[in-house]
């Protein structure tokens, strides 16, 4: 069984030899010798350093995938530890070697931590976002007599799934209704402080809407809920691992995300926060066998046999970003996101629903593509042209979405603006 790569190790690996010195499997060799190589060291020189970023992603270069806000392809650090732990599992499933894997998963957690700027005792590691949301709307002892304000605009692991349990345990729930194009922070703040009563128990929504991209005042309706002894619950699913997250300083209750969206880490993973002041107000929605070492992990993440290599890809994904650079792929993905926005409204048949001002997005843009079957062009946006999108349906903003990442490139925003343009005139 191959050794494990340390973190030494890997950030010398790194600074050396780029892809080609920690990636010497042929099979990831294959996946795109060309790669440029990446270093840290390099980071803020401009589109050579980004081109090397993506080179560290098997997405064949032609390839342009704008569906971060779905599912990120996970960098090639990644799919190494991946490979790597799944392999040593299966070579040797043994209880002296999986034991090891406990520590690589509070390893994990201490990743996570460090992540979001909080401490180890204050981090669940999940599946998802939405087992995430729903272990706080299953744990918190709520009765008839109670209110929940919602987002209308929420994702439904933050929206139905709350709905459906109020039926159940008699709390109401009630929703502030989202208005298009953004009206601005100050609106959503002064809706959400209407709609407190003395009733109210917790006040939930989401950071970064998946549906338009709106951007929320996470900060401050997390301090109005603390000023009047409510509990808050920030849905992260499209902020974390895109925005450079502080939450020691938005200080929620709650915070969720998953690992497989814009950390471009593995699928099935992701991240619950419960603030240190809350733990004792939430019960656990599983028991079973297996839980983490320190802090809430020790009552609420006793979920049975997990698979730790996901976990410690998980990792790997935090690490890249962190050698990468938070601040600078937030950067990144904003501008591509704005110059998508920008390209699109000079498009006179094109209705862009995502707000132009730069501080009410990010990264998250929906727009209907004029009189054309937007599932059709779509459809042909992937075969003919190699953009990836996603479809919005034809109900509430329908059309298309497209979620820029920091592998993507202006090259492949332009390319989409451009096919645009040429399907309005053509047809599709």
């Amino acid at each position: 069984m191959a050794a494990s790569v340390s973190r030494r190790d890997f950030a010398r690996l790194f600074a050396i030899g780029g892809s080609a010195a920690l990636f010497a499997d042929p099979v990831w060799a294959k996946a795109n010798p060309q790669s440029p190589v990446f270093s840290a060291a390099t980071a803020g020189t401009g589109e050579a350093f980004w081109k090397s970023v993506r080179g560290q992603f098997v997405m064949p270069p032609d390839l342009g995938v704008l569906n971060a806000a779905n599912l990120c392809p996970a960098s090639r650090p990644v799919l190494e530890a991946l490979k790597r732990e799944s392999d040593s599992v299966d070579r040797d499933p043994s209880g002296q070697n999986r034991a090891r894997l406990s520590g690589e998963k509070e390893n994990t957690r201490k990743a996570l931590a460090a992540f979001l700027r909080v401490t180890p005792e204050e981090i669940v590691i999940t599946r998802n976002t939405s087992e995430a949301n729903n272990m706080v709307s299953s744990g918190l002892d709520l009765k008839a007599g109670d209110e929940v304000i919602v987002f209308a605009d929420n994702h439904p692991s933050n929206l139905v799934a709350w709905n459906e349990k109020a039926k159940r345990f008699g709390f109401t729930v009630i929703t502030i209704p989202q208005v298009n194009p953004h009206p601005g922070m100050e609106h959503y703040i002064a809706a959400y402080t209407k709609a407190i009563t003395p009733r109210t128990k917790v006040l939930t929504f989401t950071h970064l809407s998946s549906t338009v991209g709106d951007l929320f005042p996470a900060k401050e309706l997390c301090a109005l809920a603390r000023e009047r002894g409510i509990l808050s619950l920030c849905d992260g699913a499209q902020s974390f691992g895109l925005l450079d997250v502080n939450l020691a300083d938005i200080s929620p209750d709650f915070y969720s995300g998953s690992a497989h969206k814009w950390p471009c880490g593995a699928r099935e993973c992701g991240v619950l926060f419960i603030n240190a002041r809350t733990h004792t107000k939430i019960w656990p929605s599983i028991y079973s066998a297996y839980p983490g070492a320190v802090g809430i992990s020790k009552t609420f993440e006793s979920f049975g046999q997990r698979d730790e290599a996901t976990m410690i890809a998980f990792r790997e994904a935090l690490e890249f970003q962190t050698k990468v650079g938070r601040a600078a792929i937030e950067q990144r993905s904003r501008a591509l996101a704005n110059q998508l926005i920008a390209g699109l409204s000079k498009l006179p048949e094109v209705k862009v629903w995502t707000s132009p001002n730069p501080a009410l997005n990010a990264a998250v843009v929906s727009f209907q593509p004029g009189s054309l079957n937007a599932a059709k062009l779509g459809q042909v946006l992937y075969e003919k042209d190699k953009i990836g999108t996603a479809g919005r349906g034809s109900g509430d903003r329908g059309g298309l979405r497209a979620s820029p990442h920091f592998y993507n490139s202006p090259e492949e925003v332009d390319r989409l603006v451009s096919a645009v343009s040429r399907y309005l005139k053509t047809g599709v």
